[in-house]
């Protein structure tokens, strides 16, 4: 599979940066941000889910609806149904969209937002549940038969979908999670695996032990593709990207002062938050151009570093992720549509010239 250049999109506007705005469900802003993006030249959308959210299954059907040929890469918490449900719901989605799903599996980062919807488990059993949830998951999409299935966490007899997905063998699995837990599981299922925008040592290092894990099940290593999630802060010239960057980290640092009210608040547990508020102590800009204080301001609760300068200077630095085992390259904007708009327009087509030539020069080495 080629690389795939992915963007973010929700249920309304609004970011870090930009105060949520609209309606709950804004019709009007996901057409036009998805058309947008779509013009763009991205590949994909990320829909994310999370307690207080409407229903994502939902979202991705009206942007495949507005759209001809971005895809979604579809956020998707085990425990919450039973899988054979989640199955035949993503089947079906993947059916009405001619085979524009990816499922990313999130087995659960925070305590609190699983608890919302009645999730008590803690970190490590979330993640054996994530183990048998996905194993039945593939087995409904796959099976041309009724099965039965005695696990630890889930039972069933004569379980059996009629509708099987629209790629084939089945949808690709994409997977997050940074813990030991997370990098077992991800081994053993993963298509794709999901990282925040660590250093380019810290992205080596996890690439290494995911396919390590992926060993130890005796799969193929080359065969789990590598999702890289940061941001971007583009502009025409590096001084007013790095002018922007300031004017950004300044809204950040006002916002998590607003919801903190004035007391702090708790950072985030999970590894990826860890790794990446590790990665800020180390400098504000690491590599040649990940810049990290946002991911220092804010505790770094998702993809927080961002990679700035001009659109030459980004691209060749996405380069060096590719380089470094990187396939694909997610972005969410602090601006949503704009970034992602620049992001598409501007920066795209220089990686994947970058990546082109490369690819080339294997060849021609061969």
């Amino acid at each position: 599979m080629a690389s795939e250049f992915i963007g973010h999109t929700s249920n309304r506007e609004g970011s870090d940066i930009v105060p949520t705005s609209g309606p709950v469900i804004d019709k009007t802003y996901i057409s036009n941000h998805v058309q947008a993006a779509e013009a763009a030249g991205i590949d994909r959308l990320l829909i994310g889910q999370f307690a207080q959210w409407p229903d994502n299954n939902q979202i991705a059907a009206y942007v495949f609806g507005q759209t001809e040929r971005i895809g979604a890469l579809l956020a998707h918490r085990p425990g919450l149904m039973a899988p054979t449900l989640g199955a035949r719901q993503l089947a079906t989605l993947d059916q009405f969209s001619e085979g524009r799903v990816w499922v990313h599996i999130i087995t659960g980062g925070s305590d609190a937002d699983q608890a919302r919807d009645g999730d008590f488990e803690d970190h490590d059993t979330r993640y054996a549940r994530t183990d048998e949830y996905i194993e039945v998951l593939k087995k409904v999409w796959e099976s041309d038969a009724p099965f039965d299935h005695e696990g630890r966490f889930y039972k069933f007899k004569g379980a059996f979908s009629q509708v099987k997905p629209f790629q084939k063998p089945r949808i690709p699995i994409s997977f997050g999670g940074s813990s030991d837990a997370a990098i077992a599981v991800a081994g053993k299922h993963a298509d794709i695996y999901a990282l925040w925008g660590e250093p380019l040592d810290g992205t080596r290092e996890t690439i290494a032990k995911v396919r390590a894990a992926a060993i130890a099940n005796g799969r193929d290593p080359n065969a789990i593709r590598f999702t890289l999630a940061f941001r971007t802060i583009v502009a025409e010239t590096e001084d007013q990207a790095w002018s922007n960057a300031a004017d950004i980290l300044e809204k950040v640092k006002a916002g998590v002062a607003r919801q903190a009210g004035g007391n702090g608040e708790k950072l985030p547990a999970n590894v990826g938050s860890v790794r990446l508020r590790e990665a800020a102590k180390r400098g504000k800009v690491l590599d040649k151009r990940l810049w990290t204080e946002v991911a220092e301001a804010s505790g770094a609760g998702g993809n927080s570093t961002a990679l700035v300068g001009n659109p030459e200077q980004v691209a060749e630095a996405m380069l060096d992720y590719y380089d470094a085992g990187i396939s694909n390259f997610l972005v969410r904007g602090f601006y949503p549509t704009a970034d992602t708009v620049t992001y598409g327009r501007d920066v795209v087509p220089l990686v994947k010239a970058g990546i082109a030539e490369r690819e080339a020069r294997k060849v021609a080495a061969e």
